[in-house]
């Protein structure tokens, strides 16, 4: 029996993080397999549904800002070399009670790095933006330069240099087990083995069905986004900005209307608890897949409250902090996990990709990464 063919490094997982990791690990000359249960991009995972946001001025935590700088550099650089639009700088305009933490933290991350931000009043933004009614109590955050990432041309640019620079790509193939050793570990499918010195799990809401020994801190959720018939001298991307809105305990997002698509609404919580092995396209099932949204635009751009024109479903594994995990497998030293990274990681995807390949190649990244480590939800 022949054996199998050794890899420096597998990628199991191959959505935002894996496929953007593959990339950089094959530009160092890594001898990388990259393997998915499906064939990215795809509508079965977290990257689905056309745009994501970058953000730099971070409500999250100023933590993030070097990363997110990082990866807008990385983000423009895919955007001149590839043949698929990738960035967009539409402007992204947060807005939320005068007293939000999350406006808070959002304005004391500009000032610690000196990112353009604007702080607007309720009649600055109803001015600026007609298409906006905000409350008499709200304020906004307005940067100049972010904007949205077409998240489903990344992932294909990503997968086309990694191919380029030499990854073998095993698709529609799900990982049913992993054996480790001293020296790597067995990938075990139902159609093949490999064996790879590394391997990096970036598996998304599968992450605890692959290690379950972990206990991951994991909530695959269903999540839903519109797009939505709107006034295009209001609301497209000539004029409007993408955006973030809070609404006294909710938190929706969304884009400018792009190419007359109709404006794009989401909301970052809430949503159902789901097994990813259920998870289908399968918006309107729940009177508030679409309730939820319309009563956003009513209440805040009620000249987008038009028709329907699409619905769309994803999937959102977030941690229970809501912060990422990167680390090293607690028992393994040469498996790293990666997951939790729904709800605000894509902009992240780039930085992500290069910082996965460097700690797997050299042990290292100079990016502080200790806010990500499994051993907080064990202390």
């Amino acid at each position: 029996m022949s054996q199998p063919v050794r890899y420096d490094v597998a990628v199991i997982g191959a959505g935002t993080m894996g496929m953007s990791a593959a990339s950089f690990l094959t530009e160092r000359g890594a001898h990388t397999l990259v393997i998915d249960a499906f064939d990215p991009p795809h509508n079965k995972g977290s990257h689905h549904g056309d745009t994501r946001m970058i953000r730099h001025a971070y409500g999250e935590g100023r933590a993030y800002v070097s990363l997110v700088k990082r990866a807008q550099k990385l983000w423009e650089n895919l955007d001149r070399t590839s043949q698929y639009p990738i960035f967009k700088k539409t402007g992204v305009l947060g807005i939320g009670p005068r007293d939000s933490a999350f406006l808070g933290e959002t304005i004391a991350s500009a000032e610690k790095y000196d990112l353009p931000l604007q702080r607007l009043s309720k009649g600055d933004i109803e001015t600026r933006w007609p298409g906006l009614s905000i409350p008499d109590d709200y304020i906004g955050c307005y940067e100049t330069e972010s904007g949205l990432l077409y998240s489903e041309h990344a992932i294909q640019a990503y997968r086309e240099r990694a191919v380029a620079n030499g990854a073998e790509l095993v698709m529609n193939t799900p990982v049913e087990s992993l054996e480790f050793h001293e020296d790597g570990v067995t990938i075990v499918t139902s159609e093949a083995t490999f064996y790879a010195k590394k391997v990096i799990v970036t598996v998304g809401a599968w992450a605890k069905q692959l290690l379950p020994d972990l206990l991951l801190p994991l909530a695959p959720t269903r999540k839903v986004v519109g797009w939505f018939d709107a006034d295009e001298t209001l609301y497209s991307d000539a004029s409007f900005p993408s955006f973030f809105v809070e609404d006294d305990d909710r938190m929706f997002y969304g884009f400018p209307s792009l190419d007359g698509a109709g404006l794009k609404v989401g909301r970052t919580d809430g949503g159902q608890a789901i097994d990813p092995n259920l998870h289908t396209q399968d918006f309107g099932r729940y009177e508030a897949d679409e309730g939820d949204l319309r009563h956003f635009l009513a209440t805040y751009m009620p000249e987008a409250n038009g028709a329907l024109n699409q619905g769309k479903t994803c999937l959102y594994t977030m941690s229970d902090d809501h912060d990422f995990i990167v680390d090293v497998h607690p028992e393994h030293h040469n498996v790293l996990i990666a997951c939790g990274f729904s709800g605000h990681g894509f902009k992240f995807g780039s930085v992500m990709g290069e910082v996965l390949s460097q700690l797997t190649l050299d042990g290292q990244t100079s990016f502080d990464l200790s806010r990500f480590r499994l051993a907080r939800f064990r202390a």
